[in-house]
């Protein structure tokens, strides 16, 4: 189970911490293959057993933004990816799709919860293994499908388009320059347009706070490569 961080102050703000760029946050967090499996099953237990999978990634990617700024670290942990529709947690992708590129413990884990149905599509084979899972780790599961649940996966995929960490990825997209590129963590931490949900607010001093958070676990990282 992850560690729960400090809960940060809540407060609606616009101001936008500007990190220096010499820090990496585009990995600086532990993937666990079991927390993404147990989010992907817990989800398509919500849609009522089945889920496409393209729902249910933005999905984790909202319950990821909502945890990083409220506790300073995501659920999942994964790398984050900006494609066509939408930020993708790679590797969770690969969970959900049951793909080659899974190490037997991975694949052996994810088969005994989760099975892929046709049309992208995947559903929940068992209850799901709660002890995975931290408070706040269902905290924000469960709020991302409060919140974004009975949004249809392609209006889902077109809301995370307003969402700074995608936004700064969308020219290059667009004219095909690339198909994916990496994702910063950094960026989570700024606001979408007003009238769009921010996943928790922040005042300025919780967003550094957060961002300092983010930093020092991105050194820490960077230490055992």
């Amino acid at each position: 189970m992850g560690t729960v961080i400090k809960r940060l102050p809540e407060a609606c703000s616009t101001d936008i911490l500007r990190l220096s760029k010499t820090l990496d946050f585009s990995m600086p967090f532990s993937f666990s293959h079991r927390k993404a499996t147990q989010a992907l099953n817990f989800l398509a237990r919500q849609a009522g057993g089945s889920i496409h999978k393209l729902k249910a990634l933005k999905l984790v990617y909202f319950a990821d933004r909502y945890h990083l700024r409220r506790y300073g670290r995501p659920v999942i942990g994964d790398e984050y990816l900006a494609m066509e529709y939408g930020p993708v947690p790679s590797n969770t992708k690969d969970i959900a799709e049951i793909s080659d590129f899974l190490g037997n413990a991975e694949r052996e884990y994810a088969t005994a919860f989760i099975r892929p149905n046709e049309h992208h599509s995947y559903r929940s084979q068992r209850e799901v293994e709660e002890k995975v899972f931290s408070e706040s780790d269902r905290e924000a599961l469960a709020w991302a499908w409060k919140m974004f649940g009975h949004i249809a996966r392609f209006d889902l995929a077109k809301l995370t388009h307003e969402y700074p960490e995608w936004k700064r990825h969308e020219a290059a997209l667009k004219a095909k320059l690339v198909s994916r590129a990496p994702m910063n963590y950094r960026d989570f931490l700024e606001d979408p347009p007003k009238g769009y949900e921010p996943c928790h607010p922040l005042t300025k001093e919780a967003r550094e706070a957060v961002a300092e958070g983010i930093g020092e676990m991105a050194d820490f990282e960077r230490s055992w490569r």
